[in-house]
């Protein structure tokens, strides 16, 4: 990655659940763009999940993707949890 880009790199999350072939192609779309990022996966630490439902205003689905200020859910489609 050049360094103007390292510079203005922002802080991304994505939350998924295991067997969900959304979050799969979410996830490869993510490595194939070169981006670093945390994933958290909803069944493996339900502690997240009050957080998960004020991005997904409710809705119990994923993957979302927090990148910055910009959320993305289940843009693809997504798996209910």
């Amino acid at each position: 990655m050049p360094w103007y880009q390292r510079a203005v790199a922002t802080h991304v999350t994505l939350y998924v659940q295991r067997g969900c072939p959304h979050c799969d192609r979410q996830r490869d779309a993510l490595v194939a763009r070169g981006l670093e990022f945390h994933e958290v996966d909803v069944g493996a630490s339900p502690e997240v999940i009050p957080e998960l439902l004020k991005l997904t205003k409710g809705r119990r689905i994923v993957p979302v993707v927090v990148e910055g200020a910009r959320i993305n859910v289940a843009s693809g489609g997504g798996s209910e949890f």
